[in-house]
């Protein structure tokens, strides 16, 4: 949230926010749909008091086999071993570089690096490994960063996965020209540390995954601007005030917290979702360029990655 975008922002009440029950029942209606991995992410969700007691609530509704949450690490040490007690089972950590300067000229924060290390050995030792650590490379800020990653996290379990540049939301000033693509990524990488593919577990996954020849583990490339893969996306996310986004660029969402409010029960609400998915008609990433920006499109900060 840049400070010149978000100095003085008019945050939501607490009572405009879902209680941990009230996310919890649209898990539950989510996952009598077919859902079986659901992830916690923001915003950053360390920020909510007690995370912990969500992740208990959600990881005991059967049918979930996969509770995963997204961070930026700022927080993850003190947490970690409450996360995985209460049945969280894995954790990403977005980090866009190793040195300081440059990672605090990307996200805005004093946070020293060596603070998201410490929670990334955390969330590791406390058995939420192997972690995923995601990177957004943007040309001309943090492209030298690529290789030392790399470096940092080959042949530890972790797996580096780096996102190519998104125009999500009106804030990030995205430019074409800033991408880079990432099989630019890859014929770089493998110079150094030589690369083959993996196939993919899912048609729906997001990342094209490569392991390194000599043994060195994996690193994968999550390509939405040059190879758009929303005929295959099967994401569909809750945002902290109770609407419902089929797509990283809607401009609007689906609500189910008035539905919920007004006493629907996990039912109902499993019909809102699954009107929701049937009626759904995204396609920005395909159609970049070739279409008008939907306006207002919602910020990453506010519905998640």
């Amino acid at each position: 949230m840049p400070r010149e975008v978000f100095d003085g922002h008019d945050y939501l009440p607490r009572s405009e926010i879902l209680s941990y029950g009230e996310i919890a029942m649209v898990v539950e209606a989510a996952v009598a749909l077919g859902v079986t991995k659901v992830r916690l992410t923001g915003g950053e969700p360390l920020l909510r008091r007690d995370l912990p007691i969500l992740a208990g609530m959600i990881a005991t509704i059967d049918g979930v086999e996969d509770l995963a949450l997204t961070t930026n690490g700022h927080f993850l040490a003190a947490h970690a071993d409450a996360l995985a007690e209460a049945g969280l089972t894995r954790v990403s950590v977005s980090l866009d570089g190793l040195d300081d300067e440059v990672v605090h000229r990307l996200i805005d924060t004093d946070v020293p690096v060596s603070v998201v290390l410490d929670g990334i050995e955390a969330a590791d030792r406390a058995g939420l490994g192997p972690i995923k650590i995601n990177t957004v490379v943007h040309r001309g800020t943090n492209e030298d960063q690529v290789l030392p990653l790399v470096e940092r996290f080959r042949h530890t379990g972790h797996v580096v996965r780096f996102i190519e540049f998104m125009d999500v939301g009106s804030s990030n000033q995205w430019d074409r020209s800033h991408v880079v693509p990432s099989a630019d990524l890859v014929r770089t990488i493998s110079e150094r540390w030589p690369l083959e593919p993996v196939t993919r577990a899912n048609a729906s996954d997001v990342a094209d995954r490569y392991r390194f020849v000599d043994g060195g583990g994996e690193v994968g490339f999550i390509s939405s601007v040059s190879e758009p893969f929303c005929g295959d996306c099967t994401r569909l996310r809750l945002s902290a005030e109770g609407s419902l986004y089929t797509c990283l660029f809607a401009s609007e969402g689906t609500d189910v917290k008035s539905a919920i409010r007004s006493g629907s029960d996990a039912g109902d609400i499993a019909d809102i979702i699954a009107a929701t998915w049937e009626e759904r008609t995204d396609r920005y990433s395909e159609l970049r360029g070739g279409v008008p920006l939907p306006a207002p499109r919602i910020e990453m900060s506010y519905i998640g990655g």
